[in-house]
């Protein structure tokens, strides 16, 4: 199960990193984006959903995945004001669940078509969790690079 190590390695990298951005996390990168703090919360909403259909589509005989509004979960949860370590700390303990869920699921279950907008497979959306999670820590350290580019950039000279 190539996905679980994959999922706790990128854990395991990030966390660090994350926790090292401090004040840095609640700056937006233009205007509309996500700041890291709303990343990160959209991370532990996508990790609540992905955590109930990972259980649920190895105890239902015909689950359905559905969808949930993402830009109404990142403003209800209010995580642009949110504590960044707890923020942090919450998403890596969240997703070090989820590894162990995913570890654990038979290997009959893991080929369990699920029915939904995209019939996927249960492995198949596992392993789009562990992309779709490394796909937000790129965007934050990218976005981090930017602001300490542009912030570099926009510096008075001495």
């Amino acid at each position: 199960m190539e996905h679980v190590a994959d999922l706790r390695a990128a854990v395991s990298a990030a966390a660090l990193k994350l926790h090292a951005l401090s004040d840095r996390s609640a700056l937006r990168s233009a205007p509309g984006k996500w700041s890291a703090r709303e990343i990160i919360g959209h991370l532990v909403d996508s990790a609540t959903n992905n955590y109930e259909r990972f259980i649920r589509a190895q105890t239902e005989d015909h689950f359905t995945v559905t969808g949930y509004s993402q830009e109404d979960w990142v403003r209800i949860g209010r995580y642009q004001d949110a504590n960044w370590d707890d923020l942090v700390t919450l998403w890596r303990t969240f997703n070090l669940q989820i590894a162990r869920v995913m570890e654990a699921t038979p290997e009959a279950a893991l080929s369990r078509r699920l029915t939904g907008s995209n019939a996927v497979t249960l492995q198949e959306l596992m392993v789009d969790y562990v992309r779709h999670l490394k796909h937000h820590l790129a965007q934050i350290s990218a976005d981090d690079q930017t602001a300490k580019t542009t912030q570099v950039a926009d510096s008075p000279k001495g």
